[in-house]
C-alpha cells in the first residue's frame, strides 16, 4: 500500500508498523487533539433518526448559525463536503482566467483542482523564512487583470501568518483572489488575520474555511465557502444536491457556537507548540520553522523517508513527509502540535532514532 499525498494515512502506517491503525499516535494530520467537542458528538446522535429523510439542500439551519458566527448575510456562504470540494468548485473558476498564481511551496490539493480543469499555473517561490511578506507577487506578475491568485493563510506547510494588509492590495489587481483560511481559526479573535470581513466590499475575493481541524471532524467532511451570492449560486449549478449530510451540518452548528471550547483551544495552542518547537530545536540536526498555526515545519540533516519508517517501526508515531511539495523534498517534514504527553512522547522517539544514526 502506497502513502498518500496527505496526512493522517493510518492504515498505511499501520500496515508499515506491523500494528492496529488505532495503536499509531498521528502527528501527520493537522487536528487538534482537544475534539471533537462533546456538543458536537451530542448533536450528532440528536439526528440519527433523522437519517431516514434528505437533508435540507438549501442547508438553511447551518447556514444561518454560520452567518450569525461571521455577521454576514446567509447567502454569502456555502456550506460544502470538505474545503476539498469547494476547491474543485474554486478550480473550475480560476480556470476561466489566463493564469493562477500560486505561492509555493503549496497544498498539493490546489494543484489537483488546477489541473482537473486544465488552469494555467503561475508558481511563485517564497523563502521559507518569509514573514508574510507577499510582495514578490506584484514584483514579478504582470497584466493581473486577467489572473486569479490562490493562496493559504497560515500558509501551508510553513505555518506563516500573512497580515491582512498585505493581502489587501492583490485585491484590486487581481481578477480572483482566493484565500484558504483553513487554520486562521486557530488564532484567537485578536490575532487572526481573515478577510471575511472584506468579502462584502470584494467582488473578486473567495474565503474558504475548514471545520474538520479546529474542531476535530475530519471524517465528516466539512468546510463552507464566503463569497458574492451571484458567484455561489453559479457553483450550486455546478455540484451535487447533498454534498453536506445531515450529521455533518448538525456538528457543524454545535460546534461554531461552542464558546467554551474555542477557548479551551486558543488556550492550548501556544504553550503546547512552544514547548514542542524548542524540544525540537533541541534535537541534533533538526531545525523547526516558528509557525502561527497548529503544526510545524522541520528541517533535517538526514532522510525523511528512513526518520519515517524508523519512527513507525519502533515507536507507533507517523509524521507527515514533505515529498508532495516539490520545493521541499526528503529533507523536511512536519508535525501536528498534540497534546503535552504525546508531544514529549515524539520528542522522545526522534532523540532515539536520530542518535542511533
Amino acid at each position: 500500500m502506497r502513502q498518500r499525498a496527505h496526512g493522517g494515512n493510518l492504515a498505511w502506517a499501520a500496515a508499515l508498523a506491523g500494528c492496529p491503525p488505532a495503536a499509531i499516535l498521528d502527528f501527520s494530520a493537522s487536528i487538534s487533539p482537544l475534539g471533537p467537542p462533546n456538543s458536537a458528538i451530542a448533536a450528532i446522535q440528536s439526528q440519527i433518526g433523522n437519517l431516514r429523510h434528505y437533508p435540507d439542500p438549501n442547508y438553511s439551519e447551518l447556514r444561518f448559525a454560520l452567518s450569525h458566527f461571521h455577521q454576514l448575510p446567509s447567502e454569502w456562504i456555502l456550506p460544502g463536503n470538505g474545503s476539498a470540494e469547494l476547491l474543485t468548485l474554486v478550480g473550475r473558476e480560476l480556470a476561466q482566467l489566463a493564469a493562477t498564481v500560486v505561492m509555493t511551496p503549496a497544498f498539493g490539493d490546489y494543484y489537483r483542482t488546477l489541473a482537473a480543469y486544465n488552469a494555467q499555473l503561475l508558481e511563485f517561490p517564497v523563502d521559507l523564512g518569509f514573514e508574510g511578506d507577499l510582495s514578490l507577487i506584484v514584483d514579478k506578475a504582470e497584466n493581473l487583470k486577467d489572473i486569479g491568485l490562490l493562496l493559504n493563510n497560515p500558509h501551508n506547510p510553513t505555518g506563516k501568518l500573512c497580515l491582512r494588509e498585505s493581502i489587501l492590495p492583490y485585491l484590486e489587481q487581481f481578477a480572483l483572489v482566493v484565500v484558504d483560511e483553513a487554520f486562521m481559526d486557530f488564532l484567537p479573535p485578536d490575532e487572526e488575520q481573515s478577510l471575511i470581513a472584506l468579502v462584502q466590499e470584494y467582488d473578486n475575493l473567495v474565503v474558504l474555511r475548514s471545520l474538520t481541524k479546529f474542531y476535530s471532524l475530519p471524517g465528516l467532511r466539512l468546510g463552507y465557502a464566503i463569497a458574492h451570492p451571484d458567484r455561489l449560486s453559479r457553483w450550486q449549478l455546478w455540484r451535487d444536491p447533498w454534498p453536506v449530510n445531515t450529521l455533518a451540518a448538525a456538528a457543524a452548528i454545535a460546534a461554531i457556537q461552542d464558546k467554551e471550547f474555542q477557548e479551551q483551544t486558543w488556550l492550548w495552542l501556544p504553550s503546547a507548540r512552544t514547548q514542542l518547537l524548542q524540544g525540537l530545536a533541541a534535537i541534533p540536526g533538526l531545525k523547526p520553522k516558528n509557525s502561527a498555526a497548529n503544526f510545524l515545519l522541520i528541517e533535517s540533516k538526514q532522510s525523511i523517508l528512513q526518520l519515517q519508517q524508523q519512527l513507525l517501526k519502533d515507536h507507533q508515531i507517523l509524521i507527515r513527509d514533505c515529498l508532495s511539495f516539490k520545493e521541499l523534498g526528503d529533507r523536511f517534514f512536519r508535525v501536528a502540535v498534540r497534546t503535552q504527553v504525546d508531544n514529549q512522547r515524539l520528542l522522545t522517539a526522534l532523540h532515539s532514532v536520530i542518535s542511533a544514526e
